[in-house]
């Protein structure tokens, strides 16, 4: 059971939401107090233990048993909820029903006295009195305690998984934006003026020469920006429409590098279904292109390899530059934006690695099928 009294006292000066919540749990304990013994009263009458000529004093027990008994057991119900309830859940029903026939024979006893010391009843009478009042204390404090226990925690319950469902969201919220952003800076690179000059210049300059590699080179660049446009659609894509980008994209900057740049692409044919986030392969790619091949004279070979093992895809991107440390990239950056992707879309089961194999630089991504 939750319940704002298992809370500290709050400094009231200091804190209004707290003063706000201490007021409401003490308006709660009054009503909740009111209840029963109204419901007391009505038992009473009902079972004509109580006659109306003496309702004045009937009322005023039922007032002073009601307090001694519900307010402990409201402050034990939440102790034990707040301490114990995830360890047993099972069990937690029973803990409570115990606490609340503790706390129902702690409050005759104590409430006896009360009456006894205020002359109400008998000092003599004492015992028969608890004797009386001890079992409909427990079915009083067992209806109502259990009763308010089981609504508590269904509305904890319903609190937490609309708190769950507004965290995913905000997730999916967030991956979204990380997924625009990539398409953002993927799509600028495109348009970025030396890119799209240097493709322009490549197109007019093989018209003359070579009029349908020119013709196959305009519609690989606007393939690449209407990908880029639309790969929000579906938070993950075929990989196989991922590599028909690579492959365009690599194309298209081939056209500028020529024998500078040189590729393979080695993924197994049964991997084109596998789902993967749109733009992480073709973002390791164009950090070759960018890093490696437009960096040195000599360019760079570039290796493109895919695989399955145990449930994880394994894509990887290798090339023969000098390499580079994950330390160094910032959220900025096209692989920064690819790593918080990976953790959104898979959690910790979504990896970016960075490693030399012999003269070589290998950048893999891994997840989860």
């Amino acid at each position: 059971m939750i319940d704002e009294t298992s809370l500290p006292m709050p400094n009231c000066s200091e804190n209004p939401d707290r003063n706000r919540g201490y007021v409401s749990m003490l308006l709660r304990i009054i009503l909740t107090i009111c209840a029963i013994t109204l419901l007391i009263v009505v038992l009473l009458l009902s079972l004509g233990k109580m006659r109306l000529s003496q309702s004045g004093t009937h009322i005023l027990a039922a007032f002073i048993y009601s307090a001694l008994i519900s307010v402990p057991s409201m402050l034990l119900l939440n102790w034990i909820g707040h301490r114990d309830q995830g360890k047993y859940p099972r069990l937690i029903f029973l803990v409570y029903a115990l606490a609340l026939v503790c706390t129902a024979v702690a409050g005759s006893l104590m409430g006896g006295l009360a009456l006894a010391v205020a002359g109400i009843i008998p000092h003599s009478e004492y015992w028969l009195e608890f004797r009386g009042t001890l079992p409909f204390a427990i079915v009083i404090s067992l209806m109502i305690g259990l009763s308010m226990t089981t609504y508590e925690t269904l509305r904890f319950k319903l609190q937490a998984a609309t708190l769950e469902l507004r965290t995913k969201q905000v997730e999916q919220e967030r991956a979204y934006k990380l997924l625009a952003e990539a398409q953002l800076s993927s799509l600028e690179s495109r348009i970025h003026p030396h890119f799209l000059f240097n493709t322009l210049n490549s197109i007019a300059a093989l018209i003359p020469s070579d009029p349908q590699r020119a013709e196959d080179t305009v519609g690989k660049l606007a393939s690449l920006l209407r990908f880029s446009l639309n790969a929000n659609s579906s938070g993950l894509v075929p990989l196989g429409q991922e590599l028909k980008i690579v492959r365009d994209y690599l194309e298209i900057e081939k056209t500028r590098f020529g024998s500078r740049l040189r590729y393979e692409i080695v993924v197994p044919e049964i991997l084109a279904d596998v789902k993967v986030p749109p733009l992480a392969l073709q973002s390791l790619v164009e950090n070759a292109v960018k890093h490696v091949v437009a960096e040195r004279a000599q360019g760079a070979a570039i290796q493109i390899a895919g695989s399955k093992d145990s449930g994880r895809v394994q894509l990887e991107v290798i090339d023969d530059g000098p390499g580079f440390s994950l330390d160094a990239i910032t959220p900025e950056h096209g692989l920064g934006n690819l790593v918080a992707r990976l953790e959104l879309l898979f959690g910790d089961k979504g990896q970016l690695e960075v490693t030399r194999v012999g003269d070589k630089t290998a950048v893999r991504i891994s997840f989860p099928v």
